[in-house]
């Protein structure tokens, strides 16, 4: 990694990279508004509540919380009331971004201060660094507030225990934001296809991965540092921790956690059940300056009632190689995914299986297949042991919204009508077991056993 670019931004990051990489965007207009950076009673007020209106806290606008919110604004009868972030910088730029949409939020830099002078919200959001996930979360909860919170839970178990035990002992509703759980194009691939048409058989393997290119660490225009007071009272050594929290033991996971979670997750998903035992391969190889390990290789071992079943998960970054999609290996076939459908979104099945036909007839997959390309090249030698791979079936589900507006939807809807969220704390509470055991299985450098109470908070 290189020295963080401390030079102004607002000339030369396009919008896209700021809401991708929470650096700067479009600093002349988003940052004009007169109301913020003021406090929270010269803010717009907002609009009077309607009857089906939830007024939604969104507490933490860096980068995730900015994908967050561009999802809420496209959800009906949800006014984002209120903002909440440490960095002025954030703050402002959302807070006047949310403005163009017709919304206006009082804004903070302190959660504390935003839950004693909010009295008329509904839900939060929660999309802080990790370390400060089960603290906000918590206090949510105890106020009266339904919570949405960004995974990984918790960079410790000890922490995400406490998010179970918090919404349980408040009765309110707490989803954390593995949004594959409520993908239409995952839930028919896994729930219709995998389990309830057995399309692929019995499934031993799997694969995934989410490789990303090298690149530095993130930078910030200078003069929007925050000071070192502030820094110190909200647990920060210096802007460089700040910005890239998610490298440091103290505040977040490192790559594994992460990107991991999300596709893990899929792991248990798929199976029925947590997995047994896991080992991984490690370091901190490439960079000089990060407190998390570059890359991990780990393996998963699962119980299933059909045997024993194993998947492999690799995490990279100092290569795109591939990208970032899952594969699930059966008996019968192979199935893709992917949030891009470019790089998943199909299914290819063995010579010996079943056929599909009758699936393509119920439009459970789509019935024309897909023909492999075949190399122009003559001048090849085809080896008869290598039986040619049969056409790839595309499923027939897409999505036409952003990644993460299907899961938020079904948080409000809970919140509304009393509809079972797609992952409650419970059952993101297992994933974040699975996914620290990798963590410490890389330390450790040996299999790592789980037990079925583990996975219980």
């Amino acid at each position: 990694m290189g020295i963080p670019d401390k030079k102004p931004a607002a000339d030369r990051i396009s919008r896209r990279d700021f809401l991708r990489s929470s650096a700067a965007a479009g600093l002349g207009v988003a940052l004009s508004g007169p109301a913020f950076g003021q406090s929270p009673t010269a803010a717009a007020p907002a609009a009077a509540k309607s009857a089906a209106e939830l007024r939604v806290a969104v507490i933490g606008c860096g980068a995730q919380g900015r994908v967050l919110i561009e999802s809420m604004l496209r959800i009906p009868s949800v006014r984002i009331a209120a903002l909440c972030d440490i960095w002025s910088y954030s703050r402002q730029y959302t807070g006047n971004y949310i403005k163009k949409y017709g919304q206006a939020a009082n804004v903070y830099e302190d959660y504390r201060e935003l839950l004693a002078a909010e009295k008329d919200l509904d839900a939060a959001v929660v999309a802080t660094p990790d370390w400060v996930h089960a603290e906000q979360t918590a206090a949510c909860l105890r106020r009266g507030l339904h919570v949405y919170c960004e995974k990984e839970m918790a960079n410790s178990l000890d922490k995400a225990r406490s998010m179970v035990l918090a919404a349980r002992e408040t009765g309110k509703l707490l989803q954390i934001g593995h949004q594959r759980r409520s993908n239409p194009r995952y839930i028919h691939a896994i729930e219709r296809l995998i389990r309830e048409k057995s399309l692929l058989g019995r499934v031993t393997v799997a694969y995934a991965q989410w490789n990303r290119a090298k690149a530095d660490l993130l930078g910030w225009p200078e003069k929007y540092a925050i000071d070192q007071a502030t820094l110190d009272k909200y647990g920060y050594s210096s802007m460089t921790e700040f910005r890239n929290w998610r490298l440091f033991k103290k505040f977040g996971g490192g790559p594994m956690v992460d990107l991991g979670s999300h596709q893990i997750d899929l792991f248990s998903w798929v199976h029925g059940t947590p997995p047994k035992s896991v080992v991984a391969s490690g370091g901190l190889d490439y960079y000089e300056n990060w407190e998390w390990y570059d890359n991990v290789m780990a393996i998963y071992e699962f119980e299933t009632k059909q045997g024993t079943a194993r998947a492999f998960y690799q995490v990279q970054t100092t290569t795109q190689h591939g990208g970032f999609y899952e594969t699930f290996m059966g008996e019968n076939g192979s199935l893709v995914l992917s949030e891009i459908p470019e790089r998943g979104n199909w299914a290819m099945r063995e010579p010996h299986a079943p056929e599909w036909d009758s699936l393509a007839k119920a439009g459970l997959l789509q019935s024309e297949t897909v023909p492999i390309q075949k190399s122009a090249t003559k001048n090849i030698y085809v080896d008869v042991r290598v039986t040619a791979e049969a056409g790839r079936w595309p499923l027939p589900v897409e999505l036409a919204k952003p990644a993460h507006q299907p899961h938020l939807e079904n948080f409000f809807d809970a919140v509304r009508t009393g509809a079972p969220l797609n992952c409650p704390a419970e059952l993101a509470y297992e994933s974040c077991v699975a996914v620290l055991k990798a963590n410490e299985a890389v330390k450790a450098r040996r299999v790592m056993e789980f037990r079925p109470e583990q996975f219980k908070a």
